[in-house]
């Protein structure tokens, strides 16, 4: 299905006025035919009245033709059944009385930007009445919209559970695709946006790992969700765009906005970060220390200081050691006598 465009004129207020000055015509007619009647004259009267009030039926079909746009719009028009093309651009419009507006996800209401319904516990107000009066709109909004895509629960590459949200930044590209191609285009859109999303994530561990291989390359690389977050939200968009090409939407951009592993395993992984902070500092500490030592013994030695034998310098590196690897102030005690 391709999508056409209706080049008709905006014509919406020449036909509103013409219809309008139709039934001021038609009430001097009413008018005049009563009078006509009351003179006994009813070859003039009754034709004139009949007249008069089918005109007055034949507005309400001419008004139905009016059709209002406003910017960032369209209007897919069906006749007795047929696509007969897609209203777009602002204006007022009058097209015929019996075209019919489709929008199968007018009533669609999903998490995302005007197009919530945030009425909940009864609390709803007069901007969410005119919301939700909008989405029942058989229009199709053509500007970018924002999907907030529920969190999911999403085993990793390494099988270790994690849950994952992202935005999506989406539009209508073809309006004839996202009416005909799909049964509801805006659940549809979410419905990849779920698939997408778990295609991807199950090829990246959470953390660096490895020999893991996120690229299909046969390589290990470094990707991984929290470190990859750019890489891993194109390839996300890159995987719904190829699902709802179809369905006439092109998705902008994609964003990871929330990632965390699942609550059964993040006291678990919460301790084994800390575990891995702590030998990595714990290996920062020694290898300077061990490079102060090298240094002290190296200046005494050059500035002939003090001349010490194995076993003394032995005791002076364990006594460095312990003063400068240790977590706690160290005691100095003071000997007065001699090591042997």
């Amino acid at each position: 299905m391709e999508e056409k465009i209706l080049q008709t004129k905006k014509n919406g207020m020449t036909m509103l006025l013409l219809t309008l000055l139709g039934y001021v015509a038609s009430i001097a007619l009413f008018i005049c035919s009563i009078t006509l009647l009351d003179a006994d004259r009813m070859l003039l009267g009754v034709p004139l009245l009949i007249l008069s009030i089918a005109y007055w039926i034949t507005g309400i079909f001419l008004f139905c033709g009016l059709k209002v746009l406003k910017p960032q719009e369209a209007l897919v028009l069906t006749l007795f059944g047929d696509y007969i093309g897609t209203l777009k651009g602002q204006g007022f419009y009058w097209v015929n009385p019996f075209c019919t507006a489709v929008n199968p996800a007018a009533g669609t209401r999903l998490s995302q930007s005007g197009d919530v319904n945030s009425g909940e516990n009864g609390k709803a107000n007069g901007q969410n009445a005119q919301m939700s009066v909008e989405s029942m709109s058989k229009k199709i909004s053509l500007k970018m919209m924002t999907l907030n895509n529920s969190r999911q629960k999403i085993n990793d590459c390494l099988g270790n559970p994690v849950e994952i949200g992202i935005a999506v930044i989406w539009r209508v590209t073809d309006t004839a695709k996202a009416v005909f191609n799909v049964d509801n285009y805006k659940e549809y859109l979410s419905l990849q946006c779920d698939s997408a999303l778990r295609n991807v994530v199950r090829v990246y561990p959470y953390d660096v790992s490895p020999n893991v291989d996120t690229t299909g390359d046969g390589v290990a690389d470094e990707g991984s969700l929290r470190g990859s977050s750019e890489v891993v939200a194109a390839r996300i968009r890159d995987e719904i765009q190829k699902n709802v090409a179809e369905a006439g939407i092109e998705v902008v951009e994609a964003r990871i906005t929330y990632l965390a592993y699942a609550p059964e395993i993040a006291a678990v992984m919460l301790q084994r970060q800390q575990a891995s902070a702590i030998i990595d500092a714990r290996k920062m500490i020694v290898d300077g220390a061990v490079g102060m030592v090298e240094m002290a013994l190296d200046r005494l030695s050059e500035n002939k200081v003090v001349e010490l034998d194995d076993e003394r310098k032995a005791a002076m590196v364990s006594n460095l050691l312990v003063v400068l690897c240790g977590n706690r102030d160290a005691q100095p005690i003071v000997n007065s006598g001699s090591l042997y």
